[in-house]
């Protein structure tokens, strides 16, 4: 039996250490809750939830069952389980290391049990409540692995591009049910509706590209992280596996490959 590594999270940085960790031969498994609220929907593997797979750059993720994750591996594909509890920790799967990539931006409630536990982003610090923290935020920092020490808090502000950065995220103007007035690749004109949520409109703040936006249909709460615009304005971007998630892919495999008595297995 094959030892897998588990990621909690399908978004898209969580998909980024996914497709990155396949590449390298290794056997990933993600874990979802049962409705992902992901922005970036065309780059993250939690959409399988909803539509059963999704193929980002050539790599299928599949939703399953516990007894179809084995079958699904061995098809080349990544299995996405709804398990927000993580208990197929408790399963006779071998599974030496938990990857929390979801990002919760704050501490965990408690230490995984678990061989090798790698936390992303604010909240995670080693070894209090994991044995590595990886460093999220963009900087000289960025993909650092920490042994010993946090990763920075959260800043509450987005990254900037071009110039642009607050605006940049898009957030419900009030609660209720998600209606879209376009999708993902989608250009918008300043001043265009993108959105409306209980009949108020989310207008766009300036020119640009539709990055990402949460499943229509959803409901949502005033001030959620709902879309991205993006003022680069190339809707290639939208089904690009970004720099930042390749990056934090390629920290994941230098703390999972600096553990010699997990390392050794991974391949068997």
């Amino acid at each position: 039996m094959p030892n897998l590594i588990l990621i909690q999270g399908g978004g898209d940085l969580a998909t980024g250490i996914a497709y990155r960790l396949h590449k390298a031969g290794l056997k990933v498994l993600i874990t979802e809750m049962a409705q992902p609220l992901s922005v970036r929907r065309k780059v993250s593997f939690c959409e399988a939830v909803y539509d059963g797979e999704i193929t980002i750059e050539g790599l299928t993720g599949r939703l399953v069952q516990p007894d179809e994750i084995l079958s699904t591996l061995s098809n080349g594909e990544i299995p996405v389980l709804v398990d927000p509890e993580l208990t197929i920790l408790n399963s006779q799967l071998s599974i030496p290391v938990l990857v929390d990539a979801t990002l919760r931006k704050r501490a965990p409630e408690q230490f995984a049990p678990i061989q090798l536990s790698i936390g992303l982003g604010p909240g995670f610090s080693a070894p209090k409540n994991c044995h590595a923290a990886i460093e999220t935020n963009r900087g000289h920092t960025l993909g650092r692995v920490y042994w010993q020490g946090s990763a920075m808090a959260d800043t509450g502000l987005p990254e900037s591009v071009l110039g642009i950065r607050a605006e940049r995220v898009l957030r419900a103007p009030a609660d209720g049910e998600l209606i879209a007035h376009g999708e993902i690749g989608d250009h918008f004109d300043k001043g265009d509706t993108i959105a409306k949520v209980n009949k108020i409109p989310l207008i766009a703040p300036f020119d640009g590209t539709l990055r990402g936006l949460i499943r229509p249909g959803l409901i949502v709460k005033k001030g959620l992280k709902i879309g991205d615009l993006d003022p680069r304005d190339d809707p290639r971007y939208c089904t690009m596996i970004s720099d930042k998630s390749l990056t934090l892919g390629g920290s994941v495999l230098e703390a999972i490959l600096s553990k010699p008595d997990i390392r050794e297995g991974l391949w068997d």
